[in-house]
């Protein structure tokens, strides 16, 4: 166990890590932050913060002495200077579990192997035959990069021979999967904590709602049957104890008209689709984070109210005029609200499509907190 008091590292330093830093110290632990941007949103909050490339093996190797043990709050880190670093200290998810999650690819072929429910799938190499993978798969289907996708960024969706053509020539320099299209009746996820000793806890299954590929409301309790719910608690358990994770996964799901659910992405780390547990929550997310990492009894995932519902705020919200900046967002109905919480990232640039913060409604049943979230937002 690693006791507060101790340092604890996190490498990106985004929202996620300043969420993570406000748990952390919290708790009595500082936390250290490396990322290669200067002034970043968690490096505001945290004890201290290592600007320098991920390559920049020294600089990591003087960041990662003076942790007690490192976390990520990004995927998409570098892998191989990774590989240095872990034998200075206990990295948390370990490196292969994040290798795996960034690369989709690498993702489809572990759930295959481990008997994971996903989509049906096809592999390409750069150069590689990707019109006759598109043929393999069949039509609909969506054709990926294999590396650093996002928020629907990387992906077309292929519906004719002429879209065929279309995703060939735009994905021609790149490696890329071929998945197959489902329909489904909505998109889930879990938050799966391990710690070291193998206790594994799950938080209450969200249902995501995005709008132009970015999450846009995370409902909790998910709209669906107890009996789903309950088998998507054990999937993510499951997927947990395969990796044998220590740490936090957000393993996010399709479920199926039929009923199946299906695994369509994991992320190493705490998940956007989390973020209500900060207000909705016995412990949250990245509380929960720093308990695995440490070595602590996980936390207690009970809800404080029986439902909640997370709403993401855009750079969208701000006033623009012919693509300038000329306004911030109203505040004043959600600031007003007793069951309305806050939670701003201090981004210093809003843009289009950028997430700046989020919001958190709790009450006594989704209906009625869901729609009171829909209309704190449009006041925005």
């Amino acid at each position: 166990m690693i006791s507060p008091g101790s340092t604890l590292g996190v490498l990106g330093g985004g929202q996620l890590g300043r969420m993570l830093a406000h748990a952390a110290t919290r708790l009595g632990y500082r936390l250290h932050v490396y990322e290669p941007q200067e002034n970043c949103p968690a490096g505001e909050v945290a004890t201290r913060e290592f600007n320098s490339p991920y390559k920049n093996v020294t600089r990591l190797q003087e960041f990662a002495e003076g942790c007690a043990a490192v976390t990520y709050e990004f995927e998409n880190v570098p892998v191989k200077p990774l590989w240095e670093i872990e034998e200075v200290v206990p990295l948390r998810p370990r490196w292969e579990v994040l290798e795996t999650c960034q690369n989709r690819a690498r993702e489809k072929n572990w759930l295959k192997k481990n008997g994971f429910p996903h989509v049906t799938f096809a592999e390409v190499e750069v150069g590689g035959d990707l019109a006759g993978a598109i043929r393999r798969v069949g039509l609909p289907c969506v054709v990926k990069t294999a590396d650093f996708g996002y928020d629907g960024k990387g992906q077309l969706k292929v519906r004719t021979p002429a879209g065929a053509k279309a995703a060939v020539k735009a994905f021609a320099r790149q490696r890329a999967v071929v998945e197959q299209f489902i329909d489904f009746k909505c998109e889930l996820s879990v938050i799966v904590a391990r710690n070291p000793q193998g206790e594994v806890k799950t938080f209450p299954v969200a249902e995501n709602i995005h709008t132009k590929h970015i999450l846009d409301f995370s409902i909790v309790p998910a709209r669906i049957d107890p009996v789903i719910q309950a088998e998507a608690a054990e999937l993510a358990r499951n997927v947990a104890d395969a990796f044998g994770l220590v740490g936090v996964l957000a393993v996010e799901l399709f479920l199926e008209d039929s009923g199946r659910l299906v695994v369509n992405e994991m992320a190493p780390r705490t998940h956007n689709s989390g973020h209500w547990t900060i207000d909705g929550c016995l412990t949250s997310q990245f509380e929960q984070q720093v308990r695995a990492v440490a070595g602590l009894p996980l936390g207690s995932t009970e809800m404080n109210q029986p439902a909640s519902v997370m709403v993401n705020i855009l750079g969208d919200h701000w006033r623009w005029e012919n693509k300038a900046l000329v306004g911030t967002p109203d505040w004043t109905a959600l600031l007003a609200h007793s069951r309305a919480k806050l939670h701003l990232y201090g981004k210093a640039e809003p843009r289009m499509g950028r997430k700046m913060g989020h919001f958190t409604i709790t009450g006594t049943d989704v209906a009625s907190t869901f729609k009171l979230a829909k209309s704190i937002k449009r006041s925005l």
